[in-house]
């Protein structure tokens, strides 16, 4: 049997405007945002109308209850994870995950993460023939407690609104204390995007959380830092598919080591943007203009040369990158070094919070040096490219399989 088209359509049913998927759409059309919600394009130093969320200590187990108790009641609870923050809620309740677009102003066809407290849960969840693919155990063997999603056709118990229409359904088992120890409480499966408005940077700190959503959502979880920092690595083996649908804080060398080698589906090829979460053009972006530069390249040192009255910050992938910049141009309002040494596991886990700190400065555009483009450097590379694609500063590359 020849394999599936990516968008269903050539084994799996269409999508066809079913009652309960119209019921869930109508929701998120007619819902209001929160009477406290930021206004779209108001200025954003400006305070929320109303207190921000309770933020309570991801280590205290009444705070895990109360988080537990608001998620079952419908509400939005914010928790850490090792990637990134979470925004998160029952997936199992169509109209509280209408409340999770409405609070990230997030589009309709990106589809949500499912979050489980461990693997036992993937076939309450994913078709059995997806479930029991030796891949899927194998991976989940080997890689989850992890940021790794698996995209497995779905059974009927997930809420369209949660897939946005697809037949298949994104599982992960986070590698955080404080998510696990709040699905197992909250006895449900919990979506959660990244806990930011849509494009927008993603939080690696309760702080950005606040700063982002406010009052939009009912509470946060302060579980630190986050120790990775990008987003979960997003993997297709709906079917008898092995496709790369997002890279991320799991290297795809790991990946393909385990299982072999990964179809790799680039922005631009029809029908994929809504079939991961993150796979949109233009991702990931600060407020601010980012253009991708390498020091060392003399094509590039024009994006170095600071004119009179402009602040520009450099987003550095190394200490020597640093050196390098500040040798081609500058004076920098603001620099962020991802790591000292250049590793690029520690370029993921700085980036999100060197960006928040850059769009912080006042500045007037950012440069960011890129890093290798291997291991945790492509999900690295994957976010820079997205950012600077919102300004206009990166083409959309060409179609790759692998």
């Amino acid at each position: 049997m020849s394999a599936p088209e990516l968008d269903g359509r050539a084994t799996w049913p269409r999508i066809r405007p079913a009652v309960r998927h119209r019921v869930e759409r109508a929701i998120l059309r007619e819902m209001p945002t929160r009477e406290d919600a930021p206004i779209r394009g108001r200025d954003p130093s400006r305070p929320p109308a109303r207190p921000a969320p309770p933020v309570l200590p991801g280590d205290d187990p009444g705070s895990i209850a109360i988080a537990a108790e608001r998620l079952r009641a419908g509400g939005l609870v914010v928790f850490p994870t090792e990637t990134v923050y979470g925004l998160g809620a029952n997936a199992l309740d169509a109209r509280a995950v209408a409340h999770v677009f409405a609070a990230k102003e997030r589009p309709a066809f990106d589809p949500l993460i499912v979050h489980l407290a461990d693997a036992s849960a993937v076939g309450t969840y994913a078709e059995m023939e997806d479930a029991d693919d030796p891949r899927v155990a194998r991976l989940a063997a080997r890689f989850w407690p992890g940021p790794l999603t698996l995209v497995l056709r779905k059974r009927a118990v997930i809420p369209g609104i949660v897939t946005a229409g697809l037949p298949t359904v994104g599982l992960r088992v986070p590698d955080h204390p404080v998510a696990r120890a709040l699905i197992r409480a909250a006895g449900v499966p919990v979506a959660a995007p990244s806990a930011n408005r849509f494009g927008h940077l993603s939080p690696t700190r309760a702080a950005h959380v606040v700063a982002g959503l406010g009052s939009r959502v009912d509470l946060v979880l302060d579980g630190g830092p986050c120790r990775v920092g990008v987003e979960s690595t997003v993997i297709l083996l709906a079917a008898g598919r092995a496709a790369l649908l997002r890279p991320g804080g799991l290297a795809i060398e790991a990946i393909e080591a385990e299982i072999g080698r990964l179809e790799v589906l680039v922005d631009g090829a029809p029908r994929t943007a809504e079939l991961a979460p993150g796979r949109a053009g233009a991702h990931y972006a600060p407020r601010i203009p980012l253009v991708l530069a390498d020091p060392r390249d003399p094509e590039a040192a024009p994006a170095f040369v600071v004119r009179p009255g402009e602040r520009v910050g450099f987003l550095a992938a190394s200490a020597a990158g640093r050196a390098a910049a500040e040798a081609a141009g500058g004076p920098f309002a603001a620099v962020e070094v991802l790591d000292a040494n250049g590793d690029v596991v520690g370029a993921a886990a700085r980036l999100f919070d060197a960006l928040h700190s850059l769009q912080a400065a006042d500045l007037s555009r950012i440069v960011a040096e890129p890093v290798p483009d291997v291991g945790l450097g492509r999900a690295v590379m994957d976010r820079l490219r997205r950012a600077a694609r919102a300004a206009g500063d990166a083409p959309d590359e060409p179609a790759v399989n692998r």
